[in-house]
């Protein structure tokens, strides 16, 4: 069994192109023989590996998206076969994890040093392995392995990305491709935004990811089964097909790519800043501002190679473009092929005029001959600069070349080292280069490099019916600039490791964002200054802005801490940091000429991609076989987040919650009450009058018995939970855990029975001893009483008809130090408990609770509404409790609920304190609070 694989699979700058992932298994030689063609399509259709589940999870955090891809394959022929994982993912992403499940075995990603020789190796590969090059285009990201016959494969994938503000809205794109119809399909993204959510759309699935013109927006409206809930801050949109929606969609089970797009609210001019232990984000999108004048040049390809579709569409977004110019704009035309013809030896005004003029030059622009480059550029550049030195308007507009090729340089300087220095030589940063390739031909690194050193933007457009649409699409990028020569200044004794503080340009609908550290993580107030200048003056912001530090204990979905120095507790603006950071060092490694230099930030980019466990150039992946309890629905599981702090689970082993063993049958189980105990122990706490729940965590200690639900005198029914412990995973919060082994119902009316649960039997006594394995499904009753058990999954005790609770079996074939067979313990009916009930979960079963702090919005609400905060007060049995929003899964994580969370082991929400609830024995009825109270046994 082949331990390494060659993770570059299609990725950035990774060395291997899609054909040379290894696989593994057994392989025997295979005989040619002659089969009919009906006969061999019949065989595939039959064999092919059946998809069972293909499910998609995204949590954007601050524009910052963590996603996770969760793939579930048989293999129903009579034979090994090999099977494919295929996944699109953003260009500018960064994969962070990877796992595989082959039969009973699992594979692990880590990430590791790339070794230096690989380097010049691996840039020549990106094009091989790359479906759309650019920001706008996709990665092909795909793993095959050997499957034996009749078993199951699983894969995880998760990545990160920054969504990038475009035509003013934030656009998260996943890419809905299972290849065949899928019985459980699953697309779910969660969007939290501390300054709230505005214009949120989901469009119908697109065939193609492209730039189109932000003026002819999709309207087909989001698709089949498609589910949004929003509120101010929050928002959730579920996609979930079933197989004959799917069918209508695709029949071969390619949906497209599904999208959601939206908008945040802006306030101060200054900026929205937002700090999280430590770290800090600034997003700064001024708007109401007059746009500057463009002085534009439009340098258009037309070689040989441009014949028919390309130059047609390319002339006719031209034609658009330049009906868009304002009257305080200037503009000429170039047309190049080996030959550069200028419309015009100066740039002119737009008038009618002038436009109907340039539309005619394009008009009669014919293809032939080669591709001149560098000599179109130059010329573009000169007729920009010549302008600006005779008009003495430099610091009032900005200059731009929009150039539009197909190709390679095929005439005059073909040498790219060359044309990128006499470009950037020309330029010398006064001249912005925005370049557009047309088709697959082109010679996109060298675009890329161009506008990458000349502070412009690449796109790739497609040669096909839409580019016309995409042409348009990326000029309304750069349509309106508002401010250039923007510069952010941050106090230098408070503020370390920022990003780039220096921008050229800021165009109408984008953003920028700077990220960096605090040296004072207590600090309340951060003095910001934007310098800038736009049409009318030199501008200057400044501004002591109020910072809220926040502080977390828990990960986000696939963000591993960091090792050796690294922070305790990361967190999604360390990530946004540390991402925006590696894009930054691996431009500059870009555009460095010196080797020293090269070498410097290659270093950089390399320790910065191990630390934050990123997959970058000069890191790789290898899969190595892990623990069992590493498993796909452990790591997938994500908890939620509390306002816009982030409480997820990690995907790391050392950080894996208990979960069921991922070769369990997929079996949905039966819903009872949230009301619960579960986990370490988590309690959740549901007020179905008041349309509300409520959530606490205790933390106990080892061997303490707690009483869980006290009704000694009235119903006679009594629950306790004896706790075991645990040692915490490595470098977390806590030092230890604790988990429920053993539950212990007392049952009083009208015959006296004990039962006691653990995760390997239960035991009835009323008066004549029952052991049950847990191992195997049984059932039992009498006098009232009914115990049922569920193989390996959950014991039902039903009392007198009106109370029932249900016991989750938590197990581990092969758990973990920090693991440990444990119970989950649910209410699944408490109508048959009476008012003076009490325990920790029982005092507030048949009560009522509602919210205070929440503003004007309908009271009891189960989520924050829009409006109102995260935060709000609790009012239950005559305590005022602070609770803050969350999210919590129950039933194994097999459902999530949103609850108000009271902090501090629950202080103020219970009665009492915590050695109130402990129990002196399993079968202790007593209890300190309320009438009735028992004297026990």
């Amino acid at each position: 069994m082949l331990l390494l694989l060659g993770l570059c699979l299609a990725l950035p700058f990774c060395a291997g192109s899609l054909e040379e992932v290894q696989s593994w298994g057994d392989t025997s030689e295979q005989v040619a023989l002659r089969v009919p063609r009906q006969v061999r399509l019949l065989q595939r259709l039959k064999t092919k590996p059946l998809m069972t589940e293909f499910s998609v999870k995204s949590t954007i955090i601050s524009r910052y998206a963590f996603t996770t891809v969760a793939c579930r394959l048989l293999n129903r022929a009579s034979e090994d076969q090999e099977i494919t994982f295929q996944m699109q993912i953003p260009a500018a992403a960064f994969i962070t994890n990877f796992t595989m499940l082959i039969g009973d075995k699992v594979y692990q990603g880590e990430i590791t040093e790339k070794e230096k020789k690989n380097v010049d190796k691996v840039k020549e590969k990106r094009n091989k392995t790359t479906e759309v090059s650019g920001e706008k285009g996709t990665e092909t990201f795909r793993a095959s392995v050997v499957l034996p016959s009749k078993d199951k494969a699983a894969f995880l994938l998760s990545y990160e990305e920054l969504l990038q503000r475009r035509l003013g809205k934030y656009e998260h794109v996943v890419s809905v491709r299972p290849q065949q119809l899928v019985g459980r399909l699953t697309v779910e993204v969660t969007i939290l935004e501390r300054s709230g959510i505005t214009a949120l759309e989901v469009l119908g699935l697109q065939n193609s990811r492209r730039q189109g013109s932000g003026r002819g927006q999709d309207d087909s409206g989001p698709p089949p089964s498609t589910v949004i809930n929003q509120n101010e801050t929050f928002a959730k949109v579920v996609f979930k097909p079933t197989v004959v929606q799917q069918a209508k969609i695709a029949q071969n089970g390619i949906l497209g790519d599904f999208i959601i797009r939206y908008d945040v609210n802006r306030e101060q001019s200054i900026g929205d800043i937002q700090v999280l232990n430590g770290y800090f984000v600034h997003y700064f999108a001024p708007k109401d501002l007059p746009p500057l004048p463009k002085n534009v040049v439009f340098v258009l390809d037309s070689s040989a190679s441009m014949v028919g579709t390309k130059l047609r569409q390319t002339k006719d977004a031209l034609f658009t473009i330049l009906h868009d110019l304002r009257p305080q704009d200037r503009f000429n035309i170039i047309g190049f092929s080996n030959r550069v013809k200028v419309w015009k030896d100066h740039l002119v005004s737009v008038t009618p005029n002038n436009i109907r003029d340039g539309k005619v030059y394009i008009h009669h622009m014919s293809p032939t001959g080669g591709t001149d480059i560098n000599g179109a550029l130059q010329r573009g550049i000169r007729l920009l600069n010549d302008f600006v030195a005779h008009n003495d308007i430099e610091d009032r507009s900005v200059s731009l070349v929009i150039f539009l090729t197909d190709g390679k340089p095929t005439a005059g300087e073909t040498h790219t080292p060359k044309i990128l220095n006499n470009t950037r030589e020309a330029a010398r940063g006064r001249v912005c280069i925005f370049t557009v390739g047309i088709g697959a031909d082109v010679d996109f690194k060298l675009l890329e490099m161009l506008s990458l050193e000349n502070c412009g933007l690449t796109r790739h457009v497609h040669e096909d019916h839409d580019a016309r649409a995409q042409l348009i699409g990326f000029y309304d990028e750069i349509r309106t600039p508002l401010l250039s020569d923007i510069r952010v200044d941050y106090p230098p004794g408070l503020v370390e490791h920022a990003t780039r503080t220096l921008f050229p340009n800021y165009f109408n609908g984008s953003e920028i964002i700077i990220a960096g550290k605090l040296v004072d993580k207590e600090m309340d107030r951060l003095h910001v200054e934007v310098t800038a200048s736009n049409s009318k003056k030199f501008v200057v912001l400044k501004k002591d802005v109020p910072v809220e530090p926040r502080r977390m204990g828990n990960d986000v979905p696939g963000s591993p801490r960091p090792k050796g120095g690294g922070q305790e507790h990361p967190n999604h603006l360390e990530r946004l940091w540390s991402y925006l950071t590696l894009k930054e060092l691996l431009s500059s490694w870009l555009q460095s000429d010196e080797q020293p230099e090269r070498e410097r930030l290659r270093q950089e980019v390399q320790a910065l991609a191990m630390n934050h466990r990123f997959l970058a150039p000069f890191t790789s992946m290898t899969l190595k076989s892990a623990p069992r309890t590493e498993t796909l629905e452990d790591a997938y599981g994500t908890s939620a987040a509390t306002g816009p702090e982030t409480v997820m689970q990690s995907l790391r082993g050392a950080h894996l919650q208990p979960g069921p063993a991922f070769k369990k049958p997929y079996n949905p189980r039966i819903k009872v009450s949230k009301t619960s105990a579960d986990g370490d122990p988590h309690f959740v706490v549901d007020f179905p009058l008041s349309n509300l729940t409520v959530c606490f965590n205790i933390d106990g200690q080892p061997g303490h018995i707690l009483r869980l639900v006290s009704d000694h005198a009235d119903s006679g029914v009594t629950v306790n939970g004896e706790l075991i412990g645990a040692p915490a995973p490595p470098n977390g919060h806590k030092k230890q855990r604790t988990y429920f082994r053993t539950i212990t119902i007392l049952v009083n009316k009208p015959e006296r029975s004990y039962l006691e649960i653990t995760p390997t039997r239960v035991i009835v006594d009323g008066g004549d001893r029952l052991v049950l394995p847990c191992n195997q499904s049984a059932a039992v009753g009498s006098q009232g009483l009914e115990v049922s058990v569920s193989a390996n999954a959950k014991v039902t005790i039903a009392i007198q008809g009106n109370v029932a609770f249900v016991i989750l079996l938590h197990l581990y074939k092969k758990p973990a130090p920090y693991q440990r067979n444990h119970l989950g313990f649910y209410v699944a009916n408490g109508q048959g408990l009476s008012g003076n009930c009490h325990g920790l979960l029982g005092q507030f079963l048949n009560q009522e609770a509602r919210l205070t702090g929440l503003g004007k919005s309908p009271a009891h609400p189960s989520v924050p509404e829009t409006g109102e905060r995260s935060e709000a007060v609790l009012e239950v049995k005559g305590h005022q409790v602070p609770v803050v929003w969350k999210q919590r899964k129950i039933y194994n994580g097999e459902e999530q609920v949103d609850c108000w969370f009271a902090r501090n082991n629950a202080a103020n929400l219970i009665d009492g304190e915590y050695k109130d609830y402990l129990a002196a024995h399993p079968f202790d009825s007593e209890t300190t609070f309320g009438p009735g109270t028992s004297r026990g046994l």
